[in-house]
């Protein structure tokens, strides 16, 4: 188990108690923070760090295994896997809260189940499908949505505007746009063959 792997599973570890303080309704939790007519509870803070430190290991792991040459099978496995649980699990929490709609949910958790199983199809003919520019500018748009809903919009409810709803439906739109990519790319790999 080298260092990248164990940031991986630490990202991993993080994802039950970012929900825990986004579901769990604690009543010790202090007053609302509160800023004219902002209000942001102390718990949607402490899940939003927490995510945005989940996230942040992403890019770490990744740079860590390629720079020391400790890339290994399991981590191929665990890094695309921590991805996944992790924005499905805050996109299913803030459905639940009534912060984002279900069907921007079920579109980003479809696409990445789907180009999950295009990797694997690829895996099994004896190629890689790689990241995309689309893939990677979906993870960075998808990250900055989720953040915003987590802080109420923060900053930019104080001046008026909807960033948190415009991020949430570029997400959705680039989601869309970088799994169509990643299947066009990639038909060849989808042709049909003699059983």
């Amino acid at each position: 188990m080298n260092l990248p792997n164990r940031i991986t599973i630490t990202r991993i570890c993080l994802i039950p108690i970012m929900m825990v303080f986004l579901l769990v309704n604690f009543s010790f939790y202090p007053e609302p923070l509160v800023w004219n007519s902002y209000e942001l509870p102390l718990n949607q803070l402490i899940a939003a760090i927490v995510f945005i430190l989940a996230a942040s290991t992403d890019g770490i792991d990744g740079y860590l295994a390629r720079k020391n040459n400790m890339v290994t099978n399991l981590g191929k496995l665990l890094d695309p896997l921590a991805d996944k649980l992790l924005v499905a699990a805050v996109l299913i929490s803030l459905v639940e809260m009534g912060k984002c709609d279900s069907w921007i949910a079920v579109v980003i958790i479809s696409r990445e189940f789907a180009v999950t199983g295009l990797r694997q199809i690829a895996l099994l003919e004896g190629s890689v499908v790689a990241a995309s520019k689309w893939g990677k500018a979906k993870t960075v748009v998808q990250i900055i949505a989720i953040v915003l809903m987590l802080l109420n919009n923060f900053p930019f409810e104080l001046i008026g505007v909807p960033l948190d709803t415009i991020a949430t439906w570029a997400a959705a739109l680039i989601t869309i746009y970088s799994g169509i990519d990643y299947f066009v790319k990639n038909k060849h790999l989808l042709r049909l063959t003699n059983a």
